[in-house]
């Protein structure tokens, strides 16, 4: 068997490889048998080495328990297990990764199975309102390798401004110069043009460029060069750039956190224990010495409690850190008291919460696009095994581009908005229409014909970097199975309905470029019906469009926010600890000040990186 019993999903992914093998041995190809060999051998290589998890007795203490093995938590693991002194254990509520999910194309169906702990907004009547109850789906990844084995493996480091901003804060440590250093530690760039004076090359977190790119791709770079952008490194030293997509793919592989820090050490570090489907309810923390010496965990439906010598390690993302902070009494006094906790440290958690959000634009064009039914061609997995083809491309994202709408004239600018171009129309992607949770009425009325007609076509993403508008994490109960209400407040500041707007008529001026008029490209002239009152493509249009079409880019950020002491917002202080509470620690996207201008998942890296270190200067391993 290829997958855990517990995986459905990693079932239902091997499934469709078998459909496809069967549409394969239709062929005339050669060779099919060793293809679906190969297929399998990298399956049960990959289960064999999750399965060396499994023989692992869970003792009663250790120094430094980790909660969360996301992608910040299978990095920091593997680099406090560095110390073989130090009893290190992760814990993961989600099950295994598999080979199927790290097929970098289906991105998109992991949001329907259980790797997704399937959250949601708070219904809302400015927001998600295309959306079933108003209501905006929020994954959050909950297996082995966490949100990067969900995510779109779109890799950005965001701008050395972002980081200097978080120094600047009384965060000292966090500077770009001073950050610089672990982005080149942990990356494994094979990317051929990147900035050498700035890339790092021999990290475990491969980045690459996809081999395989459609002619929407080179349109969509052609006509970004023909509004102003010149084309190179978004991750070297200017930003404002068009490039191909980098991404965390390595022979034709989605490289997450798990394969990258964990893969190479199963098996030969006896001082790391992982446990899986293993779910954290409580910090244990003296109340009167307010310190904490432990965690409680429900593993195969029993609770018990698990013991740190050193430290417990919250990186259990900007959802889960903050429901797990407050369940244990550190949070906001008030909203504790309500729920029938008992305060132990009155902190803004849950607070500042952030998020990018980007309302794509649909695009018909001449050129072919990305179909469900390209995936089952005879020659598409054995493309895949030689390192190209659609089953290569990041969950079908080809292409990028970041600009600086605030600030036109400045060619090193400060980017506030992105702009990436996916090769294929939700007309072609049910799982994608499914994933957004669209009312199927809306979908209907915009996209039912194009669907029938299996329409070529492709949408652009206007993402907006820099929010100033916050949302809230909030506790639902006191049972740690239960969701916590999310308030994304989305648009609550009226400057991000004004530069989304921007940036959606900055992606739609990209459709005059003559590079899209090759391809016979044109603006998807059907509109919302509720926004049919508005003149066609005026802003009142757009920012009706906006608030229909809100769509996450998972992104989510901030709720357990780093500062220093006098900072009545701040969770934790520059060394990630969290205030009033001695040996408790986070590490994850929930310490970001402000999330940084691009896709987090890089820099999530970098902050478990730096925290291994910080933990390792003070308890005096170095």
């Amino acid at each position: 068997m290829m997958t855990s019993p517990r995986n459905h999903l990693g079932a239902l992914l091997v499934l469709w490889l078998l459909e496809f093998s069967l549409v394969i041995s239709q062929s005339n190809t050669g060779n099919v048998l060793n293809d679906l060999l190969e297929i399998y051998r990298r399956g049960q290589a990959q289960l064999d080495l999750e399965n060396l998890d499994e023989g692992q007795a869970i003792s009663a203490k250790y120094d430094f328990i980790v909660v969360g093995a996301g992608t910040a938590g299978c990095a920091l693991a593997a680099r406090l297990s560095e110390n073989p002194r130090w009893r290190v254990l992760l814990l993961e509520a989600g099950g295994p990764e598999n080979y199927a999910m790290d097929i970098p194309i289906v991105a998109h169906l992991l949001q329907l199975g259980e790797v997704n702990w399937k959250y949601k907004t708070e219904p809302s009547n400015s927001y998600c309102l295309a959306m079933n109850d108003n209501r905006c789906n929020w994954p959050r990844g909950k297996v082995m390798g966490g949100s990067s084995v969900l995510n779109y493996m779109m890799y950005t480091r965001g701008n050395r401004r972002d980081y200097d901003r978080w120094a600047s804060l009384g965060n000292p440590g966090w500077s770009y110069e001073e950050v610089l250093p672990y982005f080149r530690k942990y990356e494994g760039s094979v990317v051929p043009d990147a900035d050498e004076n700035l890339v790092g090359r021999n990290g475990p977190v491969k980045v690459s460029y996809s081999a395989t790119r459609t002619r929407i791709a080179d349109a969509f770079v052609r006509a970004s060069q023909d509004a102003g952008l010149p084309q190179g490194d978004y991750n070297g030293e200017k930003q404002i750039r068009v490039s191909y997509l980098q991404a965390n793919i390595y022979n034709e592989t989605r490289w997450s956190s798990n394969r990258a820090y964990l893969y190479p050490i199963k098996g030969k570090r006896r001082n790391l224990h992982v446990k899986k489907n293993a779910l954290v309810t409580k910090i244990c923390i003296d109340p009167q010495t307010k310190t904490a010496y432990g965690i409680i965990v429900k593993i195969d439906g029993k609770m018990q409690k698990i013991l740190a010598k050193k430290e417990v390690i919250l990186s259990a993302g900007a959802i889960n850190t903050p429901q797990l902070l407050m369940l244990s009494g550190v949070g906001p006094a008030k909203h504790l008291r309500e729920m029938g906790i008992k305060p132990l440290a009155d902190l803004a958690v849950g607070y500042n919460l952030q998020d990018h959000i980007a309302p794509a634009i649909s695009v018909l064009c001449n050129e072919s696009s990305l179909q469900i039914s390209e995936m089952f061609r005879s020659e598409a997995m054995a493309d895949f095994l030689k390192g190209r083809g659609v089953l290569r491309i990041p969950g079908g994202v080809e292409a990028i581009s970041f600009y600086a709408l605030d600030d036109t004239r400045n060619p090193d600018g400060w980017a506030d908005m992105e702009l990436f171009v996916v090769g294929g129309g939700l007309q072609t992607n049910l799982a994608l229409r499914l994933a957004l949770g669209i009312q199927s009425n809306i979908y209907e009325t915009m996209f039912g014909e194009l669907e029938r007609q299996s329409a070529n076509g492709f949408m652009i993403f206007p993402m907006i970097l820099r929010a100033k508008s916050r949302g809230r994490i909030k506790l639902n109960s006191r049972n740690p199975e239960e969701h916590p209400r999310i308030y994304a407040n989305y648009f609550s500041n009226p400057y991000d309905l004004n530069i989304t707007v921007r940036g959606i008529e900055q992606a739609v001026s990209l459709l005059d470029m003559s590079a899209f008029k090759a391809i016979g490209a044109r603006l998807f002239e059907k509109r919302i019906p509720n926004c049919a009152k508005h003149k066609w493509r005026s802003s009142a249009y757009w920012a009706c469009y906006a608030r229909h079409f809100t769509f996450t880019i998972y992104h989510y950020s901030g709720t357990a926010k780093m500062g220093p002491r006098s900072d009545p917002s701040a969770v934790v202080d520059a060394r990630l600890r969290v205030h009033g509470i001695d040996r408790l620690r986070v590490v994850d996207a929930s310490i970001m000040p402000y999330l940084i201008s691009g896709h987090p998942n890089g820099p999530v890296y970098l902050i478990a990186e730096k925290a291994a270190d910080m933990i390792k200067e003070d308890h005096n391993f170095v």
